[in-house]
């Protein structure tokens, strides 16, 4: 069973950084990603990017582009979400996953984390 752990959160500032991490154990992930979602009060679940085991392939939603970066140890089966250039529409819960493709070449998620709460100042 796969197990997540995200850490990191917290009261920032906006337009400062702020780095979370996700371990993640329970498997073998060679052929996996990791991904990140957030959700905001009232929203649905939002996708914000996902990096592959290996780390040399990165996706990420617009709404974060060119300020988020995502990265991987994979020795240590530990992601991080690096957010720069925060905003207030940041504000969220930020949820970690792991998935791989399936045959039909959708995604299957296992596994998500508790959640850490990230809350950008007014």
């Amino acid at each position: 069973q796969v197990h997540l752990v995200e850490s990191g959160g917290g009261v920032v500032q906006p337009g400062g950084g702020l780095r979370l991490s996700c371990t993640a154990s329970g498997r073998t992930f060679t052929n996996y990603a990791m991904a990140w979602f957030r959700q905001a009060p009232g929203m649905e679940h939002e996708y914000v990017g996902a990096i592959n085991w290996s780390g040399d392939m990165t996706d990420y939603a617009d709404s974060v582009k060119g300020r988020f970066a995502i990265s991987i140890d994979s020795a240590k089966n530990t992601g991080y979400l690096q957010m720069n250039g925060r905003k207030r529409e940041d504000t969220a819960g930020y949820y970690c996953t792991v998935r791989s493709r399936t045959s039909h070449g959708d995604y299957d998620y296992d596994g998500w984390g508790q959640g850490t709460q990230v809350t950008v100042a007014a």
